[in-house]
């Protein structure tokens, strides 16, 4: 089923499969004949902060309270098992796999590389420069 749901105040589902033959009240317009790879590339240049995450990832939790605690409230998208190999080709060093982050456009990496610009101080001025947050 394609569409989305509202999971808790900040996070909201996205089902990326495509839509069954009975149209949901919530469902998002998005091409069916698009395919996962494509969704997730315009998702990615339509949000400054986007998260591909997986509902029960402890990792994607602790990701998104980071970006919480700094202030920001990124999109997020929860993934199936199969839409996550459409993440692969995001990345050019390591294959991306959730939870993943793209900054402006750009892939960013998982927790361990969102932590690592926190530490080193870029993280703020990054997400201030893709227009997530001012200071």
């Amino acid at each position: 089923m394609q569409g989305l749901r509202r999971c808790s105040n900040d996070l909201l589902l996205l089902d990326l499969s495509p839509p069954s033959s009975v149209p949901s009240t919530a469902s998002l317009s998005i091409d069916v004949a698009e395919s996962a790879e494509t969704r997730i590339r315009r998702l990615i240049s339509e949000h400054p902060v986007i998260i591909f995450s997986r509902t029960s990832c402890c990792m994607c939790h602790v990701m998104k309270k980071l970006l919480a605690s700094i202030g920001v409230h990124p999109t997020v998208i929860e993934l199936d098992d199969h839409e996550i190999d459409a993440l692969a080709s995001f990345s050019s060093t390591t294959p991306a796999a959730a939870p993943a982050v793209f900054m402006g456009g750009s892939y960013v990496g998982g927790l361990e590389s969102l932590v690592a610009l926190h530490l080193s101080g870029h993280l703020v001025p990054k997400l201030v420069e893709v227009g997530a947050l001012w200071v």
